[in-house]
This record gives structure tokens, sequence and C-alpha cells, in this order.
């Protein structure tokens, strides 16, 4: 095992990591945006889930094999610029970043309407503001700070989710709240059947399904700072589909469970009618509360993913070399810096077009998920296949299922792309996604293979 990455500070505890990986997979998605993919597939939702959880299992465990090998701050990017070459790397690094770019306008979109609940008259791009002000400032501290932030960030979901399963299993069990008749599950079965839609509809939902585990990946950029990342990356990563198992597919059973599916959106959100049902008045300030919350982890973490990844590009020579710079505690403070400014332009489109983005944004987001999932799979292959048979045998973190698995994986990312092509609102991804991609191989090809950045080359 060995790093380069010398200038940033080690200074993620195995609790930040661990609790970052929960946070990632567990999203606004879960608390909002489950609705449209439940009118899908109805209670089949479940298996959507599941089956999104496997690949995403998959991947993370091809990336933990090459992030334990070797923790670099630039992850993918860097592994893929290794084994790939440079033009993939080019690619990866400046993608990733471009998605991240676009999910935190989409969070801090997501903030601006969650306080007009409390502050209906204040415009909602103040509220946007806000928040980019307030996420910046923290990863400008120290990463510990960043760290401590996501740690609450995440037991704040967590412990919500805990209760909501809890509560509603008493309901189903016990008729907790419900004078004491239990409910049962038959709603999962009674209203069309499990699987009202057929298997088609399963289908149908897996592309909202993946955008909700957008940014688990996020794991492999925390080993350039990982205080021990031989034994809090594996940890991780291996706890990935058993959270998805119980977070995601747990509490969705549980309401699926409670409420007939077909009328789930019309009475407001799930989560708030379980606690209200339990005697929680203030039930809908605190959900809002929480998903205000998960809207400003995912701001928070990819922000970090930006500056981390802006800092990788200037050490290979496809980025400005001043974003390489760290301050004294250790952070990419130019290249956090110039991600900032850019999601400035997040707040201008909440003051312009505040009705539209979110589409926009998490479709375009899904897009830079699923090239950057893909690239990991590709790339931890060409990785394995480098090794000689003395060094596969020492490899302390294998990717299990090889080569079968990521092919498997790989395949399903295609299904998804294909789905994406599908939908009327989903397509735009496929038009502004890959022209991205030709922008970036023509600044490659402009600017010398990438030996020199974008900036140098210009002048």
């Amino acid at each position: 095992m060995h790093t380069n990455d010398e200038a940033l500070k080690r200074g993620l505890q195995e609790r930040h990591i661990r609790l970052m990986a929960l946070g990632s997979a567990i999203g606004v998605g879960l608390f909002l945006g489950s609705a449209n993919a439940i009118k899908l597939a109805g209670p089949a939702i479940l298996l959507s889930y599941v089956l999104g959880g496997l690949a995403i299992f998959i991947i993370m465990r091809a990336l933990g094999e090459m992030a334990v090998h070797n923790p670099v701050a630039g992850s993918f990017s860097r592994y893929a610029q290794d084994y790939l070459g440079p033009l993939p790397g080019f690619l990866t690094g400046w993608n990733y970043w471009f998605m991240w770019l676009v999910t935190c306008i989409a969070e801090i979109t997501a903030v601006g309407i969650y306080m007009q609940v409390w502050f209906p008259d204040v415009p909602q791009w103040i509220w946007a503001l806000a928040a980019l002000a307030a996420m910046g400032a923290v990863n400008l501290a120290a990463v510990k700070a960043y760290g401590e932030f996501e740690f609450w960030f995440a037991m704040i979901k967590v412990v919500t989710i805990v209760l909501m399963i809890v509560g509603g299993g008493a309901m189903i069990v016990f008729g907790l709240g419900n004078g004491g008749i239990a409910t049962g599950i038959s709603n999962l079965w009674t209203h069309g059947g499990f699987m009202p839609n057929g298997f088609k509809g399963v289908l149908m939902a897996l592309q909202m399904v993946m955008f909700a585990y957008l940014g688990v990946e996020m794991i492999g950029l925390t080993a350039g700072e990982a205080d021990k990342p031989e034994k809090s990356i594996p940890d991780a990563i291996n706890s990935v589909f058993w959270r998805i198992l119980i977070f995601y597919v747990g509490a969705l059973f549980v309401i699926l469970s409670l409420y007939p599916w077909n009328e789930l959106g019309t009475h407001g959100s799930p989560f708030v009618m379980t606690f209200e049902r339990l005697g929680i008045k203030s039930a809908a300030g605190i959900i809002n509360f929480v998903v205000l919350t998960a809207a400003l982890s995912s701001c928070n973490g990819g922000i970090y993913s930006t500056g981390r990844m802006l800092y990788n590009l200037a050490g290979q020579g496809q980025a400005p070399r001043a974003f390489a710079v760290t301050s004294r505690s250790g952070i990419p403070y130019r290249a956090v810096l110039v991600s900032l400014v850019a999601l400035l332009f997040g707040v201008l489109l909440n003051y312009l077009v505040p009705a539209k983005v979110f589409v926009w944004v998490t479709s375009v987001a899904t897009f830079g998920a699923i090239w950057t999932w893909g690239v990991v799979l590709v790339t931890q292959m060409k990785f394995r296949r480098s090794l000689s048979p003395a060094e596969r045998d020492r490899l302390v973190f294998r990717m299990p299922g090889f080569p079968y698995a990521s092919w498997l994986a790989l395949a399903f990312l295609v299904l998804v792309v294909g789905l994406m092509a599908y939908f009327p609102d989903t397509r735009v991804a496929l038009v502004v996604g890959p022209l991205w991609l030709v922008l970036l191989a023509v600044l490659y090809a402009v600017c010398g293979l990438g030996k020199r950045s974008v900036v140098e080359a210009a002048g």
C-alpha cells in the first residue's frame, strides 16, 4: 500500500468514514423522491432497490480493491489514468467534478424549497446562497471538521429512519397508533398485486433508484485522508449492501405495508403520516428538518468531492497547477474555492428558473454517476490483470466473483442508460452528458494530451 498524497492530512477517523458511507447512501430520495418510483413499480419497488443495491455493492467492492491497494484522493480518476490511460483519467476526473457540481445545484435547490415551508416569503435563491456559503465554510476548515459535520448529518438521518421502522413495525404487528388493531402487511398485495405493473415496472423504476444511490462512490475519495484506510475503507464498503437493505428496503417495506401504494404522495409524506399516527404532532416540521439536513449533507459531500477531484487533476497536470496547493491544515483551498464559484451558477438558476432546475440537474447527475461507476468496473478489471499472480495473492481487499460480477454490473448500467433514454424527462441527460464528454475530449486534445492544464494551454 502506498500513497502520494502527503500534502493532504489524514484526519478522517473510522467513525467519520463509517457514517459518511451510511449517509451517502441515504439521501433526499428516500424521504421525498421514492413516491415517483413507487408509482411505476408498486410494492415491487423493493426489488428495484435490491437489484440496484447489488450492482452498487459490486461497484464499491471493485473500487475498494483499488482504494485499499493505493489510497489516494483522486481515487477512480487516478486509477483510470494509471490503468486505462491519460484520456480516461482526464474524462473521469472532470466528469465527476461536473457531476457533483450539478448534484450540489440540485441539493441547494432542495434547501431553498424546504426553507420556504417555514419562511414562504423569502426568495428561494437566498436560502440556496446561504446553504452554499455555510457548507463552503465547513469545507475550508480542517478535514476533521468536514468529517464531524457529515457524522452528525448522517446520524440525524439514521435515527429518523430507525424510529420510523421501529414505530411502523409496531403498528404492523401490535396496532400501535391504530387502536391496538395490527395493520399487517396485506397492502403489499391487495391493490393490484405485489407487482401491479409487472416486471416492466420494476425495470422502469431503476433509473430513479440509481439516482438515490449517487454519491456512495465518494468513499473512495476519502482514502487519501483516512487515518487508517486499510481498515476503515473495507469496513465501510462491506456494509453498503446491508445498509441499503435495512434503510431503503426496510423503510419502504414498512411504508408500503402501512399505506396503499397507489395513494402514496396524495396525502403528504408517509414519514410524516407515520409519526403523526404515533402521536408526534410536530412530525411535519421534524421531517422537514431531516430532509433539510440530508440536502445539506449531500451539498457538503459534493463540495468535498469537487475540491479533492480538482486537486488530483492538478497533480496529474490536467488542471491548473495552482489547484494542487493545500493550506497548512491540508485543505486544497483553491480547488474548493473555484468549485464554490462555479456553484454560484446554481444560485443564479434558482433565481431564473426555480421550477425546472431540479429535473434538469438530477438527470444529468445520474448520467455522470453511471459513467463513473462504469469506469470503476473497467479500471478494476484492467488493474487486476496488471498484477502478477503473487501480487494478486497479496491483495488485502479482493473483489468477489471477478470477472463475472463486473460484467454483470456493467450490463446493468447499460440497461439503466437505456431506461433513461425511454423517459422524455431524463433524455436531456443523454444529450448534455455525452456533449460534455466530447467537449472534454476536445479540450484534452488541444491541451496536449493532458500534459498541460487547460489554463496553461490557453495561455
